[in-house]
């Protein structure tokens, strides 16, 4: 296939919902000395605005709407954006400066390395573009699942998403040999990762670009928000929605192109 496949890592690759999330949560706690603790569904709701796909800018911006229900403006704050990312840093990876202690450590994988090897074997390339750190994305990619020097574009590499210059550079990695005008399918679990899409597609309009939503296992403990999250990324550009990445075989991205 003239087919080129790019992974979103958090919620696609690994469950971050007692990691990322649970960093988040607790980040937004302490700063509000423990008056707010955002729920599981506050930070989707968040997160539905499209535009807080950093989780450190999204503590921060859930600590600031809480004051501003207290009375208190933005400009009286005046919250340290490094104190903000040192704290949500240290529940994440750990305060171990050399290795990772935190709850990356305990995050369940949602895709095996034979998938992987499946999509090779169709003749699909496949790389991955996340909001994660480098070191971050780096240790579920090789230490997790084994990948030999994946294709990877991350946090430091390119500008936050909806910003598609990451999914275009991840793209140009991929590319080498193909028709330039190959079909790229980006596979996320966020309305910012479908809003990418829209905005790959509006830039680069001589290429097919495909944007396959993913429900974060966070989102299918009950009927109702697994359908309200799936809309979302309906809403948000996803021409499919799965329940697993791994449901995104040879055969389903047959039917897409079909």
């Amino acid at each position: 296939m003239n087919t080129i496949v790019v992974f979103d890592i958090d919620g696609v690759v690994r469950d971050v919902g007692g990691s990322y999330r649970r960093a988040l949560a607790d980040t937004v706690e302490y700063f509000t000395a423990k008056a707010y603790r955002p729920t599981s569904v506050e930070i989707d709701q968040l997160k539905s605005e499209g535009i807080w796909n950093n989780d450190w800018e999204a503590s921060q911006e859930l600590i600031y709407r809480y004051f501003e229900t207290q009375g208190r403006s933005r400009q009286q704050l005046k919250l340290d954006y490094e104190n903000i990312v040192a704290f949500f840093q240290s529940r994440y990876r750990g305060t171990d400066p050399d290795n990772f202690t935190g709850y990356i450590c305990d995050e369940p994988l949602l895709l095996q390395p034979s998938y992987l090897e499946q999509l090779t074997l169709a003749g699909i390339r496949w790389g991955f573009f996340s909001g994660a750190t480098r070191a971050s994305a780096t240790y579920v990619l090789q230490r997790r699942l084994g990948l030999q020097s994946p294709v990877l574009i991350a946090m430091e590499d390119a500008p936050g998403k909806p910003d598609p210059t990451g999914l275009f550079a991840t793209v140009r990695l991929l590319e080498d040999g193909l028709d330039k005008t190959s079909v790229v399918i980006y596979v996320g679990d966020t309305v910012a990762d479908m809003y990418t899409v829209e905005k790959a597609r509006s830039l680069q309009r001589d290429r097919t670009w495909i944007g396959v939503g993913v429900l974060p296992p966070h989102v299918q403990e009950t009927a109702a928000r697994r359908d309200a999250y799936a809309k979302s990324l309906q809403q948000a550009g996803a021409a499919i929605v799965l329940n697993n990445v791994e449901q995104l075989n040879a055969i389903k991205i047959q039917e897409l192109l079909s």
